[in-house]
């Protein structure tokens, strides 16, 4: 496996020039997020997973996590990382100070968080689990929840997880029935099994926080009768401490096809008189406070998509840069060459990186926008700039952990029968990624969402600000007459592309509600690839005025340029292709479906 080398020029251009940090650092608590503070966070965060977390991943997927006794092991040097990652302070990079975090942007965070995925996405999974549970807990939390449990998650002292769903459930929330009664007390005793359970249990930090959906006795039924608990694997005793051992039993670790560091844990609560459990919030709004923890996850494991598909290309990069064979196209004689001198190879690789640039892009700038809905001091602004995280979390989701999930396989193509083989690592990244597109929600699920919840229930209204902002970005960028231009008018082309295809989702619904979600999916990798198109114009744009001041390294500039050609050239015409299947394959399936099943 080669090594990992931290996409630091790529990702300062990134926050500058695309995702707009100047527009941040002046959201109030940002003022102190200055340039030469964002690029030590970059270099010191890229240390840590180049010298820390990176040698640590084959070491994951070979030995894995083991349930020995009753007790969950991690890999060797787990807990050597995990401390080292503690003490550095990265658990906590968006959250408030006065709980232990560094209160930087959320756009900042998540170009560190690509980082941690591509260097081991197994030992990272934790931090995810464990920044949506200190979310929520900050958001809907009481007083002495946040008391409680906030400081301890957020430095990394305690670890959470979200217990979603169970064996018998799925993705079908309503059916859930681990159930939690009240005691006089005040807290709930809760019973039940949850499954999937992402380092449910572990050895590496001293208590774990469950955050568990369950009914209570009289509740109603479905997903109205769903409340949120707090389990914590020890009960913190007088003065916040770890206490007694709660009714919370690791029964078994899931056998996987990737990610095998990170243990994936059915639990199990209440096996005797129940678990102690504190209600979040209020009864039967828990599915509701769950989409809290649900969004930023989705979003991170948008993240995780292309991470670990930049690895894999790194990877495959390294590969074809020593692998000799063949001669050049041309050359029937003379030396053999290495395989990146091969057409095809050139075209696997280009591909690769052009469409990890837009998804690294769109990653972050939806981060950005998150971090405007929250602090922007005009209401205006601030909900202008949710609707467009509305719009763009299912799509950041979905298109990215699928188009990660292509990205891993051709790198392993590059490689050729050697990819195949365990040894190269190639065959990792390849089994690593294949989770990401059904981590909190699969693919489908964020499709429905983008269709009936973002496109249907308000007519387009959505949708369609979004798109106007897109077109907008890119006749200011048309306008130029650079070399951004051309770049620009063909995303012109594909938005409007998008925009036929809206409208006929919009008709299609009236005529028979199956035929827009029959087409969702493909709807969303059109949106998809379509947005990845805009960032990628806009990274041109910005290229092209650097180039003309100036300013910048100019090989930097030239080759964002070119993967932006790359990308309008070679990635962009799909989006005809996703709207031949949107307007003809959806009503093919609806029809078939009708005889076939």
């Amino acid at each position: 496996m080669s090594a990992y080398t931290p996409p630091i020029d790529d990702l300062r251009f990134v926050l500058e020039e695309l995702a707009d940090l100047d527009s941040i650092r002046v959201l109030p608590g940002y003022e102190e997020v200055q340039s030469d503070l964002v690029d030590a966070i970059l270099s010191e965060a890229g240390k840590v997973a180049v010298q820390v977390l990176a040698p640590l991943n084959r070491v994951g997927d070979e030995v894995g996590a083991r349930l020995e006794a009753g007790l969950v092991v991690t890999p060797p040097g787990w807990q050597e990382a995990f401390q080292t990652f503690v003490a550095g302070g990265w658990s906590g990079l968006m959250f408030d100070p006065k709980f232990g975090g560094q209160g930087l942007p959320r756009v900042v965070s998540t170009a560190v968080q690509e980082m941690w995925e591509s260097s081991n996405m197994s030992f990272a999974l934790w931090l995810l689990l464990t920044q949506a549970a200190a979310e929520a807990i900050s958001i809907i939390g009481t007083a002495e929840q946040k008391s409680v449990y906030l400081s301890k998650l957020v430095r990394g002292e305690w670890t959470g997880t979200m217990n979603l769903t169970e064996p018998q459930a799925g993705s079908d929330l309503s059916a859930i029935s681990a159930i939690a009664v009240p005691e006089e007390s005040g807290h709930y005793l809760l019973s039940g099994q949850k499954m999937f359970i992402t380092y449910g249990d572990h050895d590496l930090a001293e208590n774990i926080i469950h955050l568990v959906l369950a009914r209570t006795p009289d509740a109603p039924d479905g997903v109205k009768g769903i409340s949120l608990f707090i389990v914590p694997k020890f009960i913190p005793d007088s003065v916040g401490e770890p206490g007694l051992r709660n009714e919370v039993r690791c029964v078994s670790l899931e056998h996987k096809l990737g990610i095998h560091g990170s243990p994936t844990a059915l639990m199990s609560y209440g096996e005797d008189r129940g678990a102690v459990a504190y209600l979040v919030g209020e009864v039967n709004r828990g599915l509701e406070y769950m989409f809290i923890m649900m969004n930023a996850a989705r979003h991170a494991v948008g993240v995780e998509g292309y991470g670990i598909a930049d690895r894999a290309y790194q990877q495959a990069l390294a590969y074809s840069q020593e692998r000799i064979q063949g001669r050049s196209v041309g050359q029937r004689d003379g030396a053999r060459v290495a395989i990146i001198n091969h057409p095809d190879i050139q075209r696997m690789l280009l591909e690769m990186r052009c469409q990890i640039e837009a998804m690294r892009a769109l990653g972050c700038c939806t981060a950005a926008a998150m971090d405007r809905a929250e602090r922007h001091p005009e209401a205006q602004v601030r909900q202008q700039q949710q609707r467009r995280v509305d719009v763009l979390i299912p799509i950041v989701k979905g298109w990215s952990t699928e188009v990660g999930n292509q990205i891993t396989s051709q790198a392993l193509q590059v490689h050729g029968g050697m990819g195949f083989m365990e040894e190269t690592g190639a065959a990792q990244h390849y089994r690593d990624a294949r989770i990401t597109t059904i981590y909190e929600g699969t693919t489908g699920i964020q499709a429905s969402d983008l269709v009936g919840r973002k496109l249907l229930r308000d007519g387009g209204e959505m949708v369609r600000e979004v798109i106007a902002d897109i077109r907008e970005d890119l006749l200011s960028i048309r306008n130029t007459r650079n070399e951004a231009s051309d770049v620009a008018g063909h995303v012109e082309e594909a938005l409007s592309d998008l925009e036929d295809s809206t409208t006929w989702m919009l008709e299609s619904a009236g005529r028979d509600q199956r035929i827009p979600f029959a087409a969702s999916f493909d709807y969303l990798m059109m949106f998809g690839t379509v947005v990845g198109g805009w960032q990628m114009a806009c990274a041109a744009g910005a290229a092209a005025q650097r180039l003309d001041g100036g300013r910048g390294d100019a090989r930097f500039n030239r080759e964002k340029l070119a993967t932006a050609r790359c990308y309008v050239h070679q990635i962009l015409p799909r989006v005809r292709g996703f709207s031949v299947q949107i307007r003809c394959g959806a009503e093919a399936v609806v029809a078939a479906g009708d005889i076939v099943f």
